[in-house]
């Protein structure tokens, strides 16, 4: 009976959250006249509970690729420093949300929490849309991050070619 009890609580607790491991994160801190800089990461992992609007998501440093080789292992080595700081997290809430007035029309909604990433720890806020598809929940995020909230330095020989503020685009589909 014991097992019964743990077995239907697991199941219950299972469905109060909804997730995936195969979200999408691209960033891009290019400069105009410059060799593109941007990365994607598609392995990374989004927890959603719909009653409550939490979410957290977690990246891989080491899943970002770039275009070429050279830029992926300066990405790993001299700026992010994958080796020392393997992951970045975010936890928070969608500010309003409620699950069930989801549509096939994305909706605008906040998100707020912390993100962690190089050692840091910054509270931001960002715009996501967000609707229903047949596929579970989808979120899509694009903000904006600064490299010195992050202690993440840039070289002084590529100062001018890769830019401190870097646009971030999330994409999660949620089940």
């Amino acid at each position: 009976m014991l097992i019964v009890l743990l077995l239907t609580s697991l199941v219950v607790s299972a469905q109060d959250k909804m997730t995936t491991k195969t979200g999408k994160i691209t960033f891009e801190a290019s400069v105009p006249a410059f060799e593109e800089v941007k990365a994607t990461s598609e392995t990374v992992t989004c927890v959603l509970a719909p009653k409550s609007g939490e979410i957290a998501s977690q990246a891989l440093m080491k899943s970002f690729r770039f275009k070429t080789a050279l830029m992926e292992e300066h990405f790993n080595e001299n700026y992010i420093e994958s080796d020392k700081y393997p992951k970045a997290t975010f936890r928070g809430k969608i500010n309003e949300f409620d699950a069930s007035s989801l549509t096939a029309t994305a909706k605008d909604y906040t998100i707020q929490g912390k993100l962690e990433m190089h050692g840091r720890t910054k509270d931001i806020s960002m715009p996501a849309k967000i609707r229903k598809t047949d596929a579970g929940i989808e979120i899509v995020s694009n903000f904006t991050l600064n490299t010195d909230d992050f202690g993440i330095e840039i070289p002084s020989v590529v100062k001018n070619k890769v830019s401190k503020k870097v646009n971030v685009k999330s994409v999660f589909v949620v089940k």
